[in-house]
């Protein structure tokens, strides 16, 4: 049984398409202070997603030492090291969008497996997102028309949809970009024998 410690959209659709076998169980941490407390230690974006994952993967996973528990996560970090959160309001997107106009940034998304309480497999991949020069008028109206769909979400995109307006190219695995680094995820567990080989 794989329990998916998250109730990412993205993430359940993934896990879904590919034919992978899982329930759902929230993790219910505090992120925000997660990556506050380690960003505050010097810890890279990188290895913050990595923490994060685990985290969520723990949470679940000493509840339910039977499972094999996923956890994952995804940080942005723009072009001048700084990590972006989710922006509450339309006006935080416009300014986030405003902030990565013109630039590449990085897309940190890590998945951790933990099992009988401790962790089994980690996975971080990294994605290079190349933003076009937006225009103010476009941003405003990008925003206008889709807070709800990309409110609350890491960058203000759906990759999936309108949000691949926003970019010249990317460089990196797509799954990678929607949250999760699914390739080496189905690989593990065709190790395991929890997906036909």
């Amino acid at each position: 049984m794989l329990i998916l410690a998250s109730q990412s959209a993205s993430r359940r659709t993934m896990l879904d398409k590919a034919d992978v076998p899982f329930t759902v169980v929230a993790a219910h941490i505090d992120e925000s202070a997660i990556r506050a407390s380690l960003h505050a230690e010097g810890t890279s974006p990188r290895d913050i997603a990595d923490a994060l994952a685990e985290a969520k993967a723990m949470r679940v996973g000493t509840k339910r030492p039977e499972a094999m528990v996923l956890g994952s996560d995804q940080i942005l970090e723009t072009s001048t090291g700084e990590m972006l959160s989710k922006p509450q309001t339309p006006e935080d997107a416009i300014r986030q969008l405003e902030t990565l106009s013109g630039k590449a940034h990085k897309l940190w998304s890590a998945a951790v497996i933990v099992e009988g309480g401790r962790p089994i497999w980690r996975h971080v991949e990294k994605a290079v997102m190349h933003v076009r020069p937006l225009g103010s008028a476009f941003v405003r109206d990008y925003v206008d028309k889709r807070w709800e769909s990309i409110g609350y979400t890491v960058g203000c995109y759906e990759i999936e949809g309108a949000g691949a307006q926003l970019f010249s190219h990317i460089e990196g695995n797509h799954f990678a970009v929607l949250g999760m680094p699914l390739l080496p995820l189905l690989g593990f567990l065709r190790e395991r024998e929890l997906m036909p080989s």
